[in-house]
């Protein structure tokens, strides 16, 4: 399926209107043989999701409807129908319009129902298309046709045909307007002839598919510098200023970058593809060679070079980039949503009491405590507990920073400390350690978090609102402790483009990417579920159901009647209705309220069916919450399923193991304490590390030194890796070896194959390729590509380096000199040779 524009909801119950039950059926069983379902399970779907069912309450709570499709599945299926019924509007359109033209065929008819994307669509109708001011129709308003037809149809020549024509004293389109146009003399009616052969021929289909299948396995697309005045301002992407390779095996990010390089008016670029062999098929299907006189078949080939040249070859060159854009761009989507997906399933630490530290040299070390529950702790005076020390340059004022920590640790109990990966990082987390090693009684344990993002958090309108009492300087220090606490529920705060996460996603469709980015943390919010007592509007507006006006309405009633006893006093939400209760409340919990159910993912329609439950065991409802033991001795046949069908299997899983946390258990990686900086780093050097981004063509690493080093799709295992997301997810935790070092450029190369893995001697140059973006990557010419993506063309024109998109937050927080290109690799265990094994590195503030 081609990528579209998203399409709201509205849009889309718009077009399910307009189709009738015949088209909607064969919408139904085409999705389920696309994705392998059964017809039953789409319609079911369709049902409750025209009837404004969210897919995450249907993947919760009428499994039992959809046969267990899980939420990947739905999101698919939801992505595919709409996306289907997209088309069958156009395609409805498109057949009335060319039907009331009086153009429609069967043929014509076929290659609609047929097309399977909007731009095929458009390319059938595009013939047709009503073009009042086009040199074809001026002509046939200037009563050309009749000459035209003549040299199509008779062994005349195009002269001849003209002689009884007339020049008219005026034109005038078919809406009646008066056209300024002038066929006065003979070679300007012999063009306006020309032109409407040329607009007949434009409706042989069958042939322009066929060219343009050729064209697209011969062309190639050609980069070059703009002008020479950019050549020093476009230095990033100086890789591109002579470039060329074939378009069909044109990998994704390198496409992207080339159209950020013209979106920045530094690059021009075209596509170049032979001319002569494309005319020869339009002058063989026309049987132009045929024709006679010798001036009549001169005419028709000039036609037929015109038809190939002025109109088939520009519109094929515009298709097949777009094509190629829309499938980098869904390419490049699928990584960022991938990626955040992770982030926000990141284990949370937990209700811990947590001081988050945001590090930093002139401006001072900034801190802030949070308890338990998220909410900044209060002194004595019930003021924030927050706090600002110099240790470093130029202060340098060490003792008293760590005398006033200590006694923030001991004071409020902390057992966190939450140290952003920032500036002074490492630094800051040695002085911290140093402080606990120090003072036995302290129970808090140091933990680097990545910090992107949190500035953007600070100065936002959320922050001000919950931390209006502030500083903006340490409102980031709150977020910091909160990630850590819980980093789902923090990170909801911030734009995803700010988090850093994503490759190229300043050059995709925005809309697009934004939808697809809202879905997956509507995916995650409600996977997980919200203590709706503390939850921030932020995250409850992800809930299934909720929007931003829903979500503050429900903080602001919270504010003005204190905690919600149960879910059914959410119905006096001004706004949440009855439909909105349905969709949300079970993924909203109220611990120690009136119900214990209410801190359960049982939804509200079910309560009866426990209460049925129940009344087997003979036992209260606490005492069978998580017991498995007696839940195991009920009888679920012996109860009879709702309307809805809710399992009962269900509802004793949720009971037994009551508002279960998908996210994984926290643990942390221990970074080396005599690691604080590219300095420490030797090659060979065996680290622990947390991977921060994953990409196309390796992950990111961070291993405590300020920069993140790659560890290229060659060097993450001893076998063929097809897709490293298949492999590895932001926040994994795991063992790198140091393979390369570039301290001058700030770059690492990391492997996690095992040390007996040697590299093998190659003498082939790292390609490297600058996309102008903000960090580099160099990868091996000898490493696999993704099966998934386009191969790499091997010309020895390919540039030499590739560069990452991961966000304008982490971009800001670079403080390495802008990487230039790698140098030749020498011989095996020189740095250059090492380069061509592995990556470059994000560069942190």
């Amino acid at each position: 399926m081609s990528s579209t524009d998203t399409l709201t909801p509205s849009q889309t119950s718009t077009n399910a209107k307009v189709l009738d039950a015949t088209t909607h059926a064969n919408i139904h069983d085409k999705l389920a043989r696309a994705l392998g379902i059964k017809t039953a399970q789409v319609n079911a779907f369709v049902k409750l999701y025209d009837e404004g069912a969210t897919v995450p309450f249907i993947a919760r709570y009428r499994k039992e409807k959809t046969q267990d499709l899980d939420d990947a599945q739905l999101r698919a299926l939801e992505k595919s129908l709409n996306y289907e019924r997209d088309m069958a509007t156009r395609r409805l359109k498109i057949t009335e319009l060319l039907s009331t033209q009086g153009n429609l065929t069967d043929e014509l008819q076929m290659r609609i129902d047929n097309a399977t994307s909007k731009l095929e669509l458009e390319d059938i109708y595009l013939p047709y298309r009503p073009r009042r001011r086009s040199p074809a129709a001026k002509a046939r308003a200037a009563g050309l046709d009749v000459a035209a037809q003549a040299v199509l149809t008779q062994e005349i020549t195009p002269t001849e045909a003209l002689a009884d024509y007339q020049v008219q004293s005026s034109i005038t389109d078919d809406s009646g307007n008066e056209i300024d146009v002038d066929f006065s003399d003979i070679e300007k009616q012999l063009a306006g002839v020309q032109a409407i052969i040329v607009d007949e021929w434009t409706q042989a289909l069958d042939l322009l598919d066929n060219l343009r299948s050729g064209f697209a396995k011969t062309a190639s697309i050609v980069s070059s510098v703009a002008s020479d005045e950019k050549r020093e301002v476009g230095e990033k992407f100086k890789d591109y200023f002579e470039h060329s390779e074939s378009l069909a095996r044109l990998p994704n990010h390198r496409l992207l970058a080339m159209l950020r390089g013209r979106q920045e008016n530094v690059l021009g670029l075209k596509i170049e593809g032979e001319d002569a062999p494309f005319i020869e098929k339009a002058i063989s299907h026309f049987n132009v060679d045929a024709t006679a006189p010798a001036a009549r078949r001169e005419f028709l080939t000039e036609a037929a070079s015109s038809l190939w040249k002025d109109k088939w070859r520009p519109h094929i060159e515009h298709r097949l980039l777009t094509e190629k854009r829309l499938t980098a761009e869904a390419d490049a989507i699928d990584v960022f949503a991938n990626n955040l997906q992770h982030l926000l399933m990141s284990a949370p630490a937990g209700r811990k009491v947590i001081l988050g530290v945001d590090p930093g040299i002139r401006h001072g070390v900034k801190m802030s405590i949070v308890d338990a529950q998220g909410h900044v702790m209060l002194d004595s005076e019930d003021k924030p507990v927050v706090s600002t020390v110099y240790p470093f340059a130029p202060d340098n004022k060490m003792g008293e920073a760590k005398k006033v920590i200590d006694e923030l640790l001991s004071t409020y109990n902390v057992d966190l400390v939450a140290i952003g990966n920032g500036t002074a990082s490492r630094e800051t987390d040695a002085m911290i350690k140093e402080i606990l090693a120090a003072n036995s009684e302290l129970k808090a344990k140091a933990v680097i978090v990545n910090e992107s993002g949190a500035s953007v958090y600070s100065a936002s309108e959320l922050a001000s609102d919950e931390l209006g009492n502030m500083d903006v300087s340490v409102r980031g220090a709150v977020s910091i402790a909160r990630r850590l606490q819980d980093p789902l529920s923090e990170l909801v705060k911030v734009d995803p483009k700010a988090i850093g996460v994503g490759q190229y996603q300043h050059d995709v469709n925005q809309t697009q990417l934004a939808d697809s980015l809202d879905k997956v943390t509507q995916d995650s919010v409600n996977a997980v579920g919200v203590d709706v007592n503390t939850a921030s509007p932020a995250i409850l507006a992800h809930i299934a159901g909720l929007n931003r006006n829903v979500a503050q309405q429900i903080v602001t009633y919270r504010k003005e009647h204190g905690a919600f006893d149960s879910r059914e006093s959410l119905k006096n939400v001004p706004r949440l209705g009855a439909k909105t209760f349905e969709q949300a409340a079970g993924f909203l919990r109220i611990h120690d309220g009136s119900n214990p159910l209410d801190a359960t993912g049982v939804h509200p329609e079910s309560y009866a069916l426990v209460d049925s439950l129940l009344a087997q065991t003979g036992k209260a409802l606490p005492e069978i919450i998580g017991n498995d033991g007696i839940l195991n001795t009920i009888d679920a046949t012996a109860i009879a399923a709702n309307d809805d069908n809710i399992s009962i299997k269900a509802i004793l899983d949720e009971l037994a193991k009551p508002a279960r946390d998908p996210r994984p258990e926290f643990k942390t990686a221990n970074f080396r304490d005599d690691v604080n900086s590219i300095k420490d780093l030797e090659e060979g050097m065996q680290l622990e590390g947390v991977v921060t981004n994953v990409t196309a063509f390796g992950c990111f690493v961070d291993v405590g030194v300020h920069q993140d080093g790659l560890v290229h799709i060659s060097q993450m295992a001893n076998d063929f890796v097809a897709d490293p997301m298949n492999r590895v997810k932001p926040g994994d935790i795991v063992s790198v070896r140091v393979i390369s070092i570039d301290e001058k450029r700030g770059r690492i190369g990391f492997s996690m194959k095992p040390e007996s893995e040697k590299p093998a001697r190659s003498a082939a140059k790292p390609i490297v390729k600058e996309t102008g973006s903000d960090e580099k990557v160099s990868r091996p010419r000898s490493s696999r590509p993704n099966s998934s993506r386009p191969a790499a063309d091997k010309r020895p024109n390919k540039p030499r380096s590739e560069r990452q998109d991961k966000g304008s937050a982490s971009n800001s927080r670079s403080k390495a000199p802008r990487a230039e290109k790698t140098e030749a690799p020498g011989k095996l265990g020189t740095l250059g040779a090492l380069l061509q094994e592995a990556g470059v590195t994000k560069t942190k503030k």
